[in-house]
């Protein structure tokens, strides 16, 4: 219900909100599935690591049990937990646990060692690929002279896996979900980022993979939201051309028509 909710908030303020322009000064990014994503799926990753503690497990097997814990987790403890007074480490570390343990793991000290590794392991840029246009449209949003920074549904990690990636010094602020203490789509994530940036919504762009996460909710607020759809697989009517991105490297274009 608190989703529809969301949703049908933001729906109602794009219509307020549509005809703001200005000239765009800051770009915030979203991360996962926008400048980068995981290298190789998460069950044959999470196999890995238990290969190095002597288990041999099925990749589906652990993909399929990873996707239920992951859901079960976010829906009982949302956000990593952060209400519930737990932290990005101590909700994977479940999320691992729950995985390993539905494909008939048990040993206590075993799950906190595995868990502990694929925590480690995911600050770095061996689990996660750039993808190829993200550091030219970031080199070329500073080329225009904007700032830039991000506003993502990540964990503590976040400024780790950026600096392993090359990506960490485009951005003048992390702003993540766990620092946050919210997480989108709720707006209010959205109005720290604002505060960061020091100017008003319509000098501001966004760019995300997620209609309701990244687009609605930033055009909510006045905020110049772009789509990305690299597969063209989103179908959604309310989001005109002109806001749709199938690849970053159309971006720089698009902000210059929008402060020219």
């Amino acid at each position: 219900m608190a989703l529809i909710a969301t949703y049908a908030y933001i729906t109602n303020s794009l219509l307020f909100c549509s005809a703001m322009r200005g000239p765009v000064r800051w770009v915030l990014w979203d991360v996962k599935d926008t400048l980068l994503k995981v290298r190789r799926s998460v069950g044959e990753q999470y196999c890995r690591e238990a290969e190095r503690a002597g288990l041999k497990l099925p990749h589906l097997q652990v993909e399929a049990a990873f996707r239920q814990a992951y859901r079960q987790h976010s829906r009982l403890y949302p956000n990593y937990g952060l209400a519930q007074g737990m932290n990005g480490q101590a909700w994977w570390a479940g999320v691992v646990k729950s995985t390993f343990s539905q494909c008939g793991v048990q040993d206590p000290v075993l799950l906190d060692t595995v868990a502990r590794s694929l925590f480690q392991n995911f600050c770095g840029p061996e689990n996660w690929e750039v993808f190829p246009d993200s550091n030219s449209a970031l080199k070329s949003c500073t080329a225009l002279g904007m700032k830039q920074g991000v506003v993502s549904n990540f964990d503590s990690r976040l400024e780790e896996v950026l600096r392993g990636c090359g990506l960490l010094t485009h951005f003048s602020f992390l702003l993540t979900s766990e620092g946050a203490g919210v997480a989108k789509p709720d707006i209010t994530i959205f109005q720290q980022a604002l505060q960061k940036c020091g100017l008003p919504a319509k000098n501001v762009a966004h760019v995300g993979d997620h209609y309701i996460n990244d687009y609605l909710t930033s055009r909510s607020l006045g905020i110049r939201g772009y789509l990305l759809d690299r597969h063209g697989q989103q179908e959604h009517l309310n989001v005109p051309p002109q806001h749709r991105l199938q690849s970053l490297d159309e971006l720089p274009a698009r902000l210059q028509q929008e402060t020219d």
